[in-house]
Formats: structure tokens, sequence, C-alpha cells
């Protein structure tokens, strides 16, 4: 069996099922809350009113521009975020030597194709909160 052959079956044989698969460690990255905005946030041009949903054209922006629109995000978070992804490939780092560094990122083409379910995913929690919280009101009514 040739090596492309071997990388073929491997990656056919992928199960997230299954508990020693990989694609389970995928899945547990990128259903963090702070992957899923920062993804969202890069697939966008910025304008985030509500209603917005995150339109545009996916765009670069500065550590500082991501840092202001992910409220709650702390430094350290935010870091560790950006490092992970950059190195799964969705994310490029470009630091441009200027006074102080200037440090922008940018979806990739692989960030590119998981942009589109992130944007959905954000969208649909944001339209269908109110629905949410009613059922967990009545949830909670019922079990007391």
């Amino acid at each position: 069996m040739t090596a492309a052959q071997k990388r073929a079956q491997t990656k056919a044989e992928y199960d997230a099922f299954l508990a020693a698969c990989p694609s389970r460690k995928l899945l547990d990255r990128i259903s963090d809350k702070w992957v899923t905005l920062v993804l969202a946030a890069l697939g966008s041009d910025g304008s985030h009113q509500f209603g917005a949903y995150c339109a545009g054209e996916p765009r670069s922006m500065r550590y500082s521009e991501l840092s202001r629109l992910l409220a709650g995000v702390s430094q350290k978070m935010l870091t560790q975020t950006l490092r992970s992804l950059e190195r799964d490939g969705l994310i490029t780092r470009t630091a441009t030597p200027t006074v102080p560094v200037t440090v922008s990122y940018e979806l990739t083409d692989l960030g590119l194709s998981l942009h589109q379910m992130m944007r959905g995913l954000k969208t649909w929690a944001e339209m269908h909160m109110d629905d949410v919280l009613a059922n967990r009101a009545t949830y909670d009514t019922r079990a007391t």
C-alpha cells in the first residue's frame, strides 16, 4: 500500500463516535465559544449591529479589534484561541514591523470553509435565544 493510499484509508476511517478518533479533539476545539466568535468576526466586515449577523466579506483584524469586539474575553483566552486556530491552519498571523509591531489575523481557505457553519451557529443562537429562555423557565418551573 502506498503512503497516499494509507492516508486516504486513515481519513476514511475517522469516526468521532470512537473514543480514540483524533477528530474528537478537533470537535472539542471548534465547539468552543471563543473559536466560534473569532471565526465569525474574521469572516465579516466588522459591522456587528443587531441584525447584521456578521454579514459582509472576510477581512483581517488586529488583536486589539478582536479584543474589543469579543466582550468578556480575557487576554490570555484570546491569545490561546488565536494560537490554536493558527496551529490548526484556520487563521494566519501576520506581523508587520512597525513600532510597535502590528499583528493581524485572517482566515485561511480552511478557516473560510468552517466560517459559514460557525456564522450560522452564532446566528441560530441569537435568533432562538428567546425560545430557549422560555423553555428553560418552563422546565425550571416543572422541576421544582
